[in-house]
């Protein structure tokens, strides 16, 4: 497709895959917010899993003021940690498992001790007793340690395992039960409060831990909705009416319920860290190649995550092969790339965004110069929903006119989710008077959103002549050049887009000005 793809303009044209980069010690200032924003980060995460509330707040509030300083729409999302089982209290210096011997994992334990030779380890989900069958695996800190568990007494209240591979274990490492129906529920009592302090907080999106069925979503969409309704944030909108979730795929079930679960839900990560251990690791790329068709088939935005650049955690450039994971991922399709401690608590995470926005530079000029097709969203198009279907059309109408922009008014974000899993190869740019929403598209991969008011007279054709005017002082545009408009009346108001139309810059008569 001609147009903007090919050249470089005065204002750099933007990576269309989003940089997600989670929030600690090491980027928690607002020197350091202000350089991420800059270098290209779109998505913060606030991982629930450490930290108080107090600190959460504080870097809630640098990313609100860094961005509303940079005039950059900057969405932030709060992780849930959900039902992880853990270790319990061992001594500081820890303990070491040695292969071949037996393990007793025991209800009720205040901290490990050794009797008769035998290690006794505390757990902090004690019903694991009963629902740990021998001849499942037991692995501990992300699989480093593993175990078969070889007896099961209820009474006793423990679980007998053989260490297979030993190693150290201290208190807290994590505990995975691949091959167990675990009964925990997804959304745990501390989860619940996280609930709370997000939506008391505006957070602008939720990620929810260890789904394994699209019940789950529900269930949190339905509390969502309640808690919403109170605070009077229900409008006529989608993403807007609540705290859209993200669900993330970490459990073998859940990839059997994949269809379900990625219609359920508003996003979707590939969170390979506990995918990695739960499954085989020689299948967790596969998983990752049918989790984003998934999601491309239902127009869902997918972020691909865990240990994308995890070397740069301590050193100062990546391996080649890290290198190769982040442009796979784009070359897969993802909306969005997340970085974990490598910006939480890594030495270099300035350096280590702009490496990320480097290799996406790359990976998507070689997409762009393959000249690929894309392919619309086909359940969404199924499903006759009318906005995906102007997208659709104009995906069509703007390859065949060459169309160096593709520009909306998206009040509550759907038009640009949707001209976003439409597979643009050129800008979209989203108007919205709705800052919630413009700090969401934060996710959509392409997506330039725009905070600003309907022109004072409400026609379409003062809204078309703003649109020239920016884009032309963006550099994204020269006269003669075609943009794709979609709009609806009024202007400011959710869901009716109705309209599509070809200007041509410089030409006074066409699109909607005419």
């Amino acid at each position: 497709m001609d147009g903007i793809e090919g050249r470089r303009s005065s204002e750099a044209r933007p990576i269309a895959t989003r940089i997600v980069a989670t929030l600690g010690p090491a980027s928690e200032s607002p020197e350091v917010v202000s350089k991420l924003i800059l270098g290209g980060v779109t998505v913060f995460r606030l991982n629930f899993s450490h930290g108080e509330f107090a600190s959460h707040a504080a870097r809630l509030q640098t990313v609100r003021n860094v961005a509303h300083r940079l005039g950059r729409p900057t969405a932030v999302m709060g992780d849930l940690q959900g039902p992880k089982i853990r270790v319990g209290k061992v001594s500081a210096a820890g303990v070491t498992l040695e292969p071949g011997l037996d393990v007793v994992i025991r209800a009720g334990l205040s901290e490990a001790c050794i009797e008769r030779g035998v290690v006794v380890l505390p757990t902090t989900y004690p019903e694991m007793i009963g629902e740990v069958a021998p001849g499942q695996r037991v692995l501990i800190n992300d699989g480093s340690i593993r175990m078969l568990a070889v007896e099961s007494d209820s009474q006793r209240g423990e679980l007998r395992c053989r260490v297979i591979v030993g190693g150290l274990v201290t208190s807290g490492k994590g505990i995975n039960l691949p091959e167990s129906e675990i009964k925990a529920p997804a959304i745990t009592a501390r989860d619940w409060t996280c609930v709370e302090w997000a939506v008391e907080n505006g957070l602008d999106f939720l990620a929810l831990s260890f789904v394994r069925e699209a019940s789950e979503v529900h269930e949190l969409k339905e509390r969502l909705a309640g808690m919403c309704s109170v605070r009077h944030d229900v409008d006529r909108s989608g993403w807007a009416a609540m705290i859209p979730v993200i669900s993330k795929i970490e459990k073998p079930q859940a990839v059997v319920n994949l269809d379900e679960i990625v219609q359920a839900s508003d996003a979707v990560m590939v969170a390979r860290g506990d995918l990695g251990v739960e499954m085989d690791i020689a299948k967790v790329p596969i998983v990752q190649h049918r989790i984003l068709a998934a999601c491309a088939q239902w127009g869902k935005p997918c972020i691909v995550a865990t240990q994308m650049l995890e070397t740069m955690t301590q050193n100062a450039s990546p391996t080649r092969a890290e290198a190769s994971d982040v442009a796979n991922a784009i070359f897969d399709g993802a909306d969005a790339v997340m970085l974990s401690g490598e910006t939480a608590v890594g030495r270099h995470p300035i350096l280590v965004v702009d490496t990320m926005r480097r290799i996406i530079e790359s990976a998507e000029d070689q997409v762009v110069s393959e000249a690929r097709d894309a392919k619309p969203p086909s359940r969404m198009i199924e499903q006759r929903y009318r906005t995906a279907a102007l997208a659709h059309g104009a995906w069509y109408l703007a390859k065949d006119v060459g169309a160096a922009a593709i520009v909306c008014w998206s009040e509550s974000g759907g038009s640009a989710r949707y001209l976003s899993q439409t597979g643009f190869r050129v800008p979209i740019v989203a108007y919205s008077s709705n800052a919630r929403s413009t700090r969401r598209m934060g996710l959509l991969r392409g997506v330039t959103a725009v905070e600003s008011k309907p022109p004072p007279t409400g026609r379409l054709g003062d809204w078309a002549t703003t649109v020239e005017r920016d884009l032309l002082a963006r550099g994204w545009v020269k006269p003669g050049d075609a943009v794709i408009l979609l709009a609806g009346k009024p202007l400011g108001v959710p869901k009716v887009v109705d309209s599509m139309s070809v200007m041509t810059i410089g030409d006074p008569h066409s699109g909607f000005r005419s």
